[in-house]
């Protein structure tokens, strides 16, 4: 170990932190905001108040610098577009009128305007807006958000480094504009970009900003020639000019590869680089450019993304390795901790055995301070440290509560045959067709009603116990009768029971599943003001009784029409989960794929004739990095195939999809061999559709027509309108009509219209196809 006679000072910092606080404050007060009941000067209040306690937490654990800029009311893609002023045409308007209103217009969209389309942060489940250029962008600096959050921190006695996403990544994330062509590539603006990220840069140096981080995680993908020189001359103009703070390029969730050495190379002052994720590769490729010699090297050596303790003694040895290679190495999570619930010393309810294995946001600083305060004064420094972490790691490996013996013997004994349907799809669509009897254009949803405060009221006082569990089922039956009742009336042909009894569609299962653990205040940020509390993976994976047979039957005997059952799939309750780290992840998911066959089969022989298992996740899983790519299809279409395989003919499987990049992974999405998929497209303008037909995917599909994410209502003639361009694509008899995603998060009053609406277009457009007379 290195004393400290031989190195500078090792600093800790971390990239960003969660925005929502403890009890979740943000997001009550920007839904308060949203309903009229929070001004906005009391909205901005409770945002510098998170602030404020957020800084101290990170001073108080050891951290050096403080994130600023980081904290946004919705999401810090959209932020840098108001900060370059890229704001589409149709919310200027909005925008300039009242700045925040706007804000929020352009996330969610009002009854008249649509707002800009949502898709996944490179491979996690937060979800940022699209910004929207054409070849005619302006672009325009306005830093007000970030100064402002400099001079709050410098007021309260901290020292702030800024953090703004990169021109190379804001550029390579963005997408032409409606009505541009879709081959303009945004990466030609950045010669206009640039000057606005000079202004930007000197209004944070004269705030007082020492050091800016600029994010630059599409540099750790597949890049082109010409996308590498771009980031060569960004930061060739950045890095001389003379009126800005110290620039810090930072990367995650992949190695640099091929832009290490353009980065290394630039005038920046520091560099950023993930040392959790291909470590090895990162080592080497350091050392193959001859280090990083007047640069400062911060070191993401704790997972930002997962919460299982850091190994504090490896972490030390790759830290050490690093001292030689750069001219200051300071230490950082791989991410920002955005990703990561805050604090795990709230988590009262989790297994004795396990919560010592377990770091939140709170617990990953602590540990960043005592790897930077071991580097710089010796091992001997933080010996207490060191003996805890040391036995907390040899108990959990050492633990009987993640290995069982018999669902490992099973996931051994699986065959190939298992995760083959019996029949080839042309046969079983004939029998799925003659058993539905469905029109053309078949009506759907995707598989949750709102979920009202009624609703969560009955689920408080059942955990409070302020009702038994009798009174509580009573709610639950009331609603699926009235969600059944609505759906007939609508006219929708294949219903859906609701589920008022899932307070999340990965933790209701993971609820339900040995080796899951849950928490009660894990709370991270999806998107907006959308949180979710992500289960732990913990052990080994089985069910031991059926999960959803009782309520879909129910819901089955109040209706003539179909009822899906509704599960979600191995891949996503891997990617919504925090994940084991001590063995593969195919490994897991096929011991999840086998629970969730035999909860499958049990719906099928309790008389479910549609079941859908639902695989958001599997585009957002997909490896940054195409070598890896093909491994992780093949184990994650089978995961699936082994969930569904287990049918007859006659039952037809559908899966969803939302929110991400689908043509990437339509030869995957075929491989499923699901009988039927619906996906969202309304945001994106039936760009689904056109993929899907470019592959010949020979299935049924539900691009969907309405927009789940935006309160507003389409009209019969939006509708219908993007049905016609899905129709354009995909024959009549193999194009279903449903929304994007599931009702959770909407309220019962645009809902109802809104699905009226949407069966009203199908009835049209079903009628125009009936009589072309082609």
């Amino acid at each position: 170990m290195t004393s400290k006679s031989a190195v500078a000072a090792t600093r800790a910092t971390v990239y960003g932190y969660p925005r929502q606080g403890q009890g979740r404050e943000l997001k009550k007060a920007v839904e308060g905001y949203w309903k009229g009941r929070v001004s906005a000067d009391a909205l901005h209040r409770t945002a510098a108040d998170l602030r404020r306690t957020h800084w101290q937490q990170l001073v108080d654990a050891g951290i050096h610098e403080v994130p600023t800029g980081d904290f946004s009311y919705y999401d810090h893609v959209l932020d840098t577009s108001v900060m370059v002023g890229a704001v589409p045409e149709r919310h200027r308007t909005a925008v300039a009128a009242h700045r925040l209103d706007g804000y929020f217009a352009m996330a969610r969209g009002t009854q008249d305007v649509a707002p800009l389309e949502m898709t996944k942060w490179f491979d996690t489940n937060y979800h940022y807006l699209v910004p929207e250029l054409a070849p005619d962008t302006v672009f325009t600096a306005d830093s007000s958000h970030q100064v402002t959050q400099v001079q709050e921190a410098l007021t309260l006695g901290h020292r702030p480094r800024p953090v703004l996403v990169g021109p190379v990544t804001y550029l390579l994330l963005a997408k032409a504009a409606p009505g541009v062509a879709q081959d303009f590539d945004p990466l030609t603006l950045l010669e206009q970009l640039l000057p606005v990220y000079a202004d930007v840069l000197a209004d944070l140096r004269a705030a007082g900003a020492a050091w800016v981080q600029l994010d630059e995680p599409a540099l750790v993908q597949d890049r082109t020639g010409d996308e590498l020189s771009a980031a060569a001359r960004a930061y060739q103009v950045l890095g001389t000019l003379t009126d800005r703070p110290k620039l810090l390029v930072a990367s995650y969730f992949d190695r640099l590869g091929e832009a290490l050495p353009v980065l290394a190379k630039s005038p920046v002052e520091g560099l950023a680089i993930d040392f959790t994720e291909s470590a090895a590769e990162n080592l080497r490729d350091i050392a193959a450019v001859g280090g990083l010699s007047g640069k400062r090297l911060v070191a993401g050596v704790v997972n930002g993304r997962n919460v299982w303790i850091n190994d504090l003694e490896k972490s030390l040895a790759t830290l050490g390795t690093l001292l030689g290679l750069a001219d200051h190495v300071d230490v950082a999570a791989s991410c920002s901790l955005l990703h990561v619930p805050l604090d795990a010393a709230a988590e009262q309810e989790i297994d004795p055995r396990i919560a010592p294995w377990l770091a939140f946001a709170r617990q990953k600083t602590n540990e960043l301070a005592t790897l930077a305060w071991g580097l710089t004064e010796g091992t001997e420094a933080i010996a207490v440290e060191l003996s805890a972490n040391r036995e907390a790691l040899r108990a959990r490996a050492a633990s009987t509560v993640a290995r069982n013996p018999t669902v490992r013997a099973r996931t051994a004994a699986v065959t190939d045959t298992d995760s083959r349907r019996t029949r080839p799809y042309a046969e079983r669509t004939v029998a799925q067709r003659e058993l539905l009897g469905l029109p053309l254009l078949p009506t759907t949803t995707i598989g949750s009603f709102p979920q009202t405060n009624e609703l969560r009221t009955a689920r408080a006082d059942l955990r409070a116990g302020r009702i038994d569990v009798d009174g509580y089922e009573e709610r639950i039956r009331r609603e699926i009768h009235e969600v059944i009742g609505f759906q007939e009336r609508a006219g929708i042909d294949v219903l859906v029971h609701g589920e008022p009894e899932r307070n999340d569609m990965v933790q209701f299962f993971a609820e339900h599943l040995t080796g899951y653990v849950a928490t009660q205040h894990g709370w991270v940020q999806s998107y907006g003001t959308r949180y979710v509390r992500p289960p732990i993976l913990a052990g080994d994976v089985s069910r031991d009784e059926p999960m959803t047979v009782r309520w879909t039957a129910y819901a089955q005997s109040l209706t003539e029409r179909p009822v899906k059952g509704m599960l979600t799939g191995p891949v996503t309750m891997l990617a919504w989960s925090f994940v084991r780290d001590d063995q593969p992840l195919q490994e897991t998911a096929r011991q999840v794929a086998l629970a969730l066959r035999d909860e499958v089969q049990d719906l099928e022989a309790a008389g479910t004739s549609v079941i859908q298992v639902d695989e958001p996740a599997l585009r957002e899983t997909l490896p940054l990095r195409s070598a890896r790519r093909p491994d992780y299809l093949d184990w994650a279409t089978e995961a699936f195939r082994l969930t569904t395989s287990g049918v007859r003919s006659r039952t037809q499987i559908h899966t969803h999809m939302c929110y991400a990049e689908f043509g990437d992974i339509v030869e995957a999405i075929d491989a499923l061999d699901a009988d039927v998929i619906s996906l969202e497209a309304a945001r994106s303008h039936m760009q689904v559709a056109t993929e899907l037909a470019a592959h010949g995917y020979p299935r049924e599909a539900g691009p969907g027509v309405y927009d789940i994410h935006s309160p507003r209502v389409p009209s019969v003639d939006e509708a219908a309108a993007l049905l016609r361009k899905g129709l354009a694509a995909l024959a009549p008899e193999r194009l279903w009509v449903n929304p994007d995603c599931g009702l959770k998060t909407r309220g019962w009053p645009e809902t109802r219209v809104s699905l009226e609406n949407l069966v009203e277009a199908a009835r049209r457009v079903r009628a125009e196809v009936s009589t072309d007379p082609s």
